[in-house]
């Protein structure tokens, strides 16, 4: 039998080092591509997982620049202002350099500013708020709210709720007119019930209690076109019949001024706040909001 010899044998050669080195590349890209599937499995997981995230905190309701969160068995500073002015001997009037350093320590100290809505979710739905957080009330509705209070406000975009005496509204200079109050709506300052004459609803029956805090909602939510729901009692007087009428007149928080924080063992309709007096410096607010 006459035998071949290869003419050419490095061609068989580079043949075999060729398909080598294809299954190679295969192998490689295999090994490549399951470790890629791996690794968007891990971060998918850690994503979804904000126990995988360390000490990051993920609220998917509100973003709160991931300060830490607390949750409605703890406190909240409610402040409770009335005029922002001065007048010596005065103590419901806060000057407003006073007041201006105030809201400056808040803003420069991380403190969240609430509305009474979402103060409402806190403590009602157990929605999480931030643990550094405050609420700012003024009440009776006086003019230097927004001359003097308002400008500071929106300049350090905090937000504030004022409890406004409606009878008042477009009839008396010294108090907020309708077009003051829209525009204030309008940046962050919720604007609700201090009742229509400012009477003292202990001292009146069960029908004129409800008269006056109907009246009073109903004239608000006709000039703003929103919904009120908080009413805050004149002079702080209350009692049972103040708690029915409150809840059959539609509102679903009250408050009173006793001097404390506020919290939900309080009641929803017989809130504390935190009374603030033209005498306080720096020093003794940091104290009562932090205490």
């Amino acid at each position: 039998m006459k035998r071949y010899k290869l003419k050419k044998p490095w061609k068989l050669v580079t043949v075999l080092f060729v398909l080598f080195l294809f299954a190679l590349s295969f192998c490689i890209y295999k090994s490549m591509n399951r470790a890629t599937v791996n690794s968007s499995k891990t971060n998918s997981e850690e994503v979804t997982n904000p126990q995988n995230l360390g000490n990051q905190v993920i609220n998917p309701e509100k973003n709160y620049e991931n300060k830490p969160l607390i949750n409605n068995d703890k406190s909240v500073p409610v402040l409770m202002y009335h005029s922002i002015g001065f007048e010596k001997g005065n103590e419901l009037r806060v000057p407003v350099e006073r007041f201006t350093e105030q809201m400056k320590f808040l803003k420069d100290n991380g403190y969240t500013t609430l509305s009474l809505d979402e103060l409402y979710d806190f403590f009602n739905n157990n929605k999480p708020i931030p643990s550094k957080s405050v609420v700012i009330t003024f009440d009776d509705g006086y003019a230097d709210n927004y001359t003097n209070a308002y400008p500071v406000l929106k300049e350090l975009g905090l937000k504030a709720t004022m409890f406004v005496i409606t009878s008042t509204i477009d009839k008396n200079s010294g108090y907020l007119n309708s077009s003051q109050l829209k525009e204030m709506q309008n940046n962050k300052i919720s604007i609700e019930s201090h009742t229509v004459n400012h009477v003292e609803l202990d001292k009146i029956p069960y029908a004129k209690q409800l008269d006056t805090l109907k009246k009073s909602k109903d004239m608000i939510e006709n000039i703003l076109d929103n919904k009120v729901y908080y009413i805050c009692y004149p002079v702080g007087k209350w009692n049972n019949d103040t708690l029915k009428a409150a809840k059959q007149a539609g509102y679903k928080m009250g408050f009173t001024t006793k001097n404390s924080l506020s919290n939900k063992a309080n009641g929803l309709y017989t809130l504390n706040r935190v009374r603030i007096n033209a005498s306080y410096g720096i020093t003794t607010f940091k104290k009562v909001i932090g205490n």
